[in-house]
């Protein structure tokens, strides 16, 4: 994938955290999960024998009938022998593993389609052809993946001759339609014709040839382009350093180096090393040129330097910190989406043309909130920062991948055709849930405009290296309350430097200590505290001064709970910072892979047994969270009683909320009392053909914290997916708890949630 960087600006991981991710739980990053109900004899003997019988039977007569009762049209291969993994060089099959594994869950993250990580101990191009040529019967797809060049080319199109289902070497195809919708947008900007631009192509690899071999399709002509490697230009004559893929594109022409191809050119594809393309070149090429340095993981030239050369120049890069990122993950996930879909023999030049149009397309129109939401207030609109859409755009599952189904129709390559193209666009739009995608926004705007976030317990292991890890992200500056020789000591301890970028505050030693005080003392002084008991808590309680520090402003957030109880940390937050005004402060929990969604459970965390006001607060505020992170909230607030059918003082105080909501004129779904198994199931929801929600509930308010605890606790523990949270929700300023079991990496997560919070308010 052209993505990755190593400057301190984009986001950075220690070799520490990737190993502990990889290794922790189950090792990896895949499972298998069984789809259909197991659990009963006669379960069993659909599933299996005798049952199976049947669609084996069905299939032997008709093969395509495998599409309609396997898991082939939704199951593609990542196959690999290791050669060209990443940045890396050969690592080998085995080495390549994680990347096969990352490759299949984006797969799945990006456009739900299953994936087989396959790694092939060989490098000879007959074995590994011959090795996956009979893969066919379980695949819908097979993606080549870190295949060298030239075996790479030659793997490609022996197994696309072979084989009846889609073949595509992602390293060669996914760079060039993503670049190749850049290009197009580029020329559009400077009054270019695709057909008269002169591009120069510098590096002869597998992305570089097939990008050369798209542009072409899509009308630029062979004269104008000049593919150069590390011998120079690839002209017509030259023997040294060629083979039959660059013989394909070797040219007419007198240039010899990249500086003279460069000379007059107006456009600039890089797909070679850092520094290959110099500030004197770029001043050589033609007016407003097109730069599109893809070197992973730095750039031939930073936009920076280009822009100082030529500063109408359109700049595009591989990396995620710069605008125009080529991010290949903008293009599988949905090509082959759309090629499962109509059961596509192949992936032909006319589909993968559909899918760079399409793409170039989609960055010419209004951006949607959740995407400007990772741009921290700068708006997204089509123009030189903006000609490749943001990876984060939840509209491209909708619109890549019927545009490469219809072109599989028009082309004949279909076999399964879709008659509503508007309709499976639809259905596309629903397939997957939208927080993954609203959560990358979060983190890309916290690192857009980093914040400073108080760690409370800054003495503890966890929550050092979890500081280490948030600088490294770009989020911003971690202050560690504790003693700073202990935190140093455990810094050392870990190997994580001398901790440039973090500060550490000792509350004693403070010279803000008498200021909280004061502070906290005008707070407190009406409820029970004396001066003396401020002073002692700012200065033994880190909570209480971290909760000063935020309060006070000089600090943005805050967070705490690895060591303390959470009724604890809520108190000690509580005598600092209070409820935003008119509203209610509540815990609540995204349950994340619930079937496929998240379904968000408040609340989890302040109120033992709300009242029937509290409830409709509550209701409204979780509404409102769902929606920022891209849900359609439908709210079910739940009983043991389903619409009175059990008289009790608690659905008395739910059916009245509902009355309360219904006085509000609230924009939402929601309706109550009901048991969960109303709110979430359509066919128990049939039952009570006036209840008003139009859909599974997202959205449960529980009737007590008790309820709200077990439910949060006990799901994902019996296999019920992840969590987040609890969120605490409706402060005034920015404080959050983990968990006491949390890991590095759910600190980290929280800490940039509760930062984002500062960017709302």
């Amino acid at each position: 994938m052209t993505n990755g960087s190593s400057d301190p600006r984009t986001a950075r991981v220690s070799a520490e955290e990737a190993l502990a991710l990889h290794a922790s739980g189950r090792p990896g990053k895949l499972e298998t999960r069984i789809s259909k109900p197991l659990t009963t004899a006669r379960d069993l003997s659909l599933a299996y024998s005798p049952g199976v019988a049947e669609p084996c039977l069905r299939i032997h007569r008709d093969p395509a009938a495998a599409y309609d009762y396997t898991t082939k049209g939704n199951m593609v291969a990542v196959v690999s022998n290791g050669t060209a993994v990443l940045g890396l060089g050969n690592l080998g099959a085995l080495a390549g593993k994680p990347v096969m594994e990352g490759k299949v869950a984006l797969f799945k993250r990006f456009a739900d389609v299953d994936g087989i990580d396959l790694c092939i101990s060989t490098e000879n191009i007959d074995e590994f052809v011959n090795c996956v040529r009979y893969l066919g019967p379980s695949f819908g797809g097979i993606n080549l993946e870190d295949i060298k060049a030239p075996e790479c080319f030659v793997i490609e199109q022996r197994l696309r001759e072979l084989m009846d289902i889609p073949v595509f070497h992602d390293d060669q195809h996914g760079t060039a339609i993503v670049a190749a919708a850049g290009l197009i947008n580029a020329c559009h900007l400077t009054g270019r014709d695709l057909a008269r631009t002169k591009l120069v192509v510098n590096g002869a690899g597998a992305a570089a040839i097939a990008g050369v071999e798209l542009l072409k399709a899509l009308g630029m002509r062979q004269e104008n382009i000049l593919l150069c490697d590390t011998k120079g230009v690839v002209y017509q004559g030259r023997t040294e350093g060629m083979n039959q893929w660059k013989s394909a594109h070797a040219a007419t022409t007198s240039a010899r180096t990249l500086a003279e191809a460069l000379e007059g050119a107006d456009v600039f594809f890089g797909l070679s090393v850092k520094g290959a393309l110099t500030q004197e070149m770029v001043r050589g090429m033609a007016a407003r040129p097109i730069i599109f340095a893809l070197a992973n993981p730095d750039p031939e030239i930073t936009p920076e330097a280009a822009r100082a050369a030529s500063p109408e120049a359109i700049i595009a890069t591989g990396r995620s910190d710069y605008p125009n990122q080529v991010n290949n993950v903008l293009g599988f996930p949905y090509i082959f989406r759309g090629a499962l879909d109509v059961r596509a023999s192949t992936i032909n030049e006319r589909m993968k043309i559909a899918a760079a149009q399409a793409l170039a397309q989609l960055a010419r129109e209004d951006v949607p909130d959740e995407v400007n939401a990772a741009a921290a207030g700068n708006r997204l609109r089509f123009g030189p920062d903006y000609i490749i859409p943001n990876a984060f755009d939840p509209r491209l599952i909708s619109r890549l991948p019927p545009a490469v189904a219809k072109a599989a129709m028009d082309s004949g390559v279909a076999r399964h055709p879709i008659t509503d193209l508007r309709k499976y666009a639809r259905e596309l739009s629903g397939r997957l849930d939208p927080t993954a995608n609203a959560l990358d926004a979060i983190m890309e705007s916290v690192r857009a405009e980093p914040r400073r976030v108080v760690f409370a317990e800054g003495e503890e292991e966890k929550i050092v290296r979890a500081a280490v890890a948030f600088r490294n992200a770009g989020y911003g500056t971690p202050v560690l309350i504790g003693q700073e020789d202990r935190v140093r000591a455990t810094l050392a301890t870990l190997g994580l430097g001398d901790g440039n970028g973090i500060e550490i505050l000792n509350a004693r030693l403070s010279q803000s200590t008498a200021r909280y005080t004061d502070f906290l003392y005008q707070r407190q002084q009406r409820r029970g505290l004396l001066l003396r008991d401020c002073q002692r808590l700012v200065n033994q309680n880190r909570n209480v001064f971290a909760a000063c520090m935020v309060a006070t402003g000089e600090a943005d957030a805050m967070i705490t709970g690895l060591t303390r109880a959470t009724s604890v940390c809520l108190e000690d937050i509580g005598r600092a910072i209070d409820p935003a005004p008119g509203g209610i402060a509540f815990g609540l929990t995204l349950m994340v892979g619930i079937r496929g969604a998240t379904i968000f459970i408040a609340d989890t965390l302040v109120h033992f047994r709300p009242s029937a006001e509290q409830f409709a607060d509550i209701a409204v505020g979780a509404a409102a969270a769902a929606r920022r992170l891209g849900h359609e909230p439908r709210v079910a607030l739940l009983s043991y009683s389903t619409f009175g059918s059990q008289i009790s003082a608690a659905g008395n105080a739910i059916r009245d909320a509902v009355a309360i909501l219904d006085g509000r004129g609230v924009d939402f779904e929601y309706d109550g009392e009901m048991s969960p198994d109303v709110a979430l199931d359509e066919s128990y929801r049939a039952l009570y053909p006036f209840c008003r929600l139009t859909g599974p509930a997202n959205v449960l308010i529980m009737p007590g914290l008790h309820s709200a605890l077990i439910t949060s606790r006990l799901a994902p523990r019996l296999g019920g997916g992840g969590t987040i949270g609890p969120l605490i929700m409706g402060l005034s300023h920015a404080a959050q708890l983990v968990p006491m079991d949390a890991t590095v990496s759910q600190i980290v997560d929280i800490a940039t949630l509760a930062a984002h919070q500062t960017l709302q308010r």
